[in-house]
């Protein structure tokens, strides 16, 4: 339990924002967040403790380090729990706490009905596709899908998380939802909808800041060539996730590879970058960055790498540490799950790149039982079409199996979704047939489903992506 003692009312005087006036759908999606804010005033303002319950990547863990960073600074106290998903077991047990108020973030849209049935006021701040079912008046459901926008390009669930904050003048957290925003991958070259009203916001709050530069990781931690193999996001097609390839590429343009990008001259910096430019143009632009964080966390994207490693490796109060400010040893350890955690990627990249993905008529899968394959499926399903280790002409699915279950990591494309393809509403209503559960966004979504319903389930999505594409 993460606990912050009350020592003293400060209820701010309500402020309304207005993203645009004549843009209705996303002043109703701010007004959503002020009626969360003013619940969580009046619970702060009562003293009462309030349970957080949140997402384990790393938009979910932003997420909470955002509710719980606004609860700190009020004076109130907090109760957080991670967890890899919002299950029926999860939601019984909190049924049986005695707190005023739970907060959700980063889920909760799909378990609307479950939810109803707390008997306490509740916040489900997330950006997940919703279920049909109506809220009860104890419980404001903040979703951007309920107003029109795009959970899965324009706001992230860190993103409505600090819209249920926001209206508590607490613009200083604004970098942290776009921290979630980086982790659900929404910043394609630049930010779009929502999240440039969250960027605007961060900027007004002056601690964060813009500038363009090569946006390759770990430009002063880790060798060039790692840092090049390193880099997901934008992907480098024939460099991601092969250490091999980049330290060739270095060789051939005649630049050390064994020291860091800080490290070479001016002229050497940028024939790299013009390299890099040729295999993505992507790969020089914008970096956002919060001057006065610590060095390794200075750089947004980098800050959501080391959360999503921590989240990865189930490694949750190093996390919460993090976005806590409370660092001392947490980052150093953070850091070093990160290494651990990219040699695993580089593993995974070099599985998918000699045995390739099994073929069905509309989608792909990967299957494997392999502990350290099983931890970074999505990653690598998702990564190894963009960057072309996969054919990305299929929406693709990873599997892996967790004992008696099956896990199922699903990722598409922009160009997949503007078909017609919907994996949070093709997994959920396949899934359901088994059992088991299953939802999320059009271009990435989850499942679980019972072990033996495997080959019959990757059928029944097989089928009902054909109907998405043909409707």
């Amino acid at each position: 339990m993460v606990n912050y003692q009350k020592d003293g009312d400060t209820i701010q005087q309500k402020q309304h924002f207005s993203l645009n006036r004549d843009n209705e759908k996303f002043d109703s999606l701010l007004s959503r967040g002020c009626e969360a804010s003013d619940m969580l005033k009046k619970h702060i303002a009562n003293d009462n403790i309030i349970r957080l319950i949140s997402h384990n990547d790393a938009d979910g863990l932003s997420s909470a380090g955002i509710i719980a960073n606004a609860i700190k600074e009020e004076g109130g106290q907090f109760h957080i729990t991670i967890v890899p998903r919002l299950k029926a077991d999860v939601i019984r047990d909190v049924a049986k706490e005695k707190y005023e108020l739970y907060v959700f973030s980063d889920m909760g849209s799909a378990c609307i009905k479950q939810l109803n049935s707390l008997k306490a006021d509740v916040i489900v701040a997330d950006h997940h596709q919703p279920s049909t079912h109506e809220p009860k008046d104890n419980l404001v459901h903040v979703n951007p899908h309920l107003f029109g926008v795009d959970g899965s390009r324009e706001i992230s669930g860190a993103g409505s998380s600090y819209l249920s904050v926001r209206d508590m003048d607490k613009k200083h957290l604004a970098y942290m939802a776009l921290i979630g925003a980086f982790g659900d991958m929404q910043c394609q070259n630049r930010f779009v909808g929502v999240n440039q009203l969250i960027l605007k916001d961060g900027q007004e709050a002056g601690n964060l800041e813009i500038h363009e530069d090569l946006k390759i990781v770990s430009k002063a931690q880790e060798p060039l060539f790692k840092s090049i193999a390193y880099t997901l996001n934008p992907p480098l097609p024939g460099l991601t996730g092969s250490l091999e390839n980049s330290q060739e590429l270095l060789e051939k343009m005649g630049v050390s590879y064994g020291i860091t990008f800080i490290e070479l001259e001016d002229e050497e910096k940028d024939v790299v970058k013009d390299e890099l430019v040729k295999v993505n143009p992507q790969i020089f632009g914008d970096v956002y960055s919060v001057p006065r964080e610590h060095p390794v966390l200075r750089n947004l994207e980098e800050y959501s790498a080391i959360l999503d490693a921590c989240g990865k490796n189930k490694e949750y109060g190093l996390a919460l540490s993090i976005v806590l400010g409370e660092r001392e040893e947490a980052l150093d350890k953070a850091l070093n799950l990160q290494k651990t955690y990219r040699n695993d990627l580089t593993k995974g990249f070099d599985w998918i790149s000699r045995e390739g993905a099994q073929q069905l008529n509309y989608i792909q899968y990967l299957y494997s039982e392999d502990k350290v394959l099983k931890s970074i499926m999505g990653t690598i399903a998702g990564v190894g079409m963009s960057a072309k280790i996969l054919n990305d002409d299929k929406p693709i699915l990873g599997l892996s199996r967790l004992h008696k279950d099956i896990k199922v990591s699903g990722r598409a494309t922009r160009p997949m979704v503007a078909r017609g393809v919907n994996l949070g509403k093709a997994l959920s209503e396949v899934a359901v047939n088994f059992g088991g559960q299953g939802g999320g966004h059009d271009i990435a979504a989850g499942a679980m489903i019972p072990y033996e319903a495997k080959d019959q389930f990757l059928h029944l999505v097989d089928q009902a992506i054909e109907a998405q594409l043909n409707s």
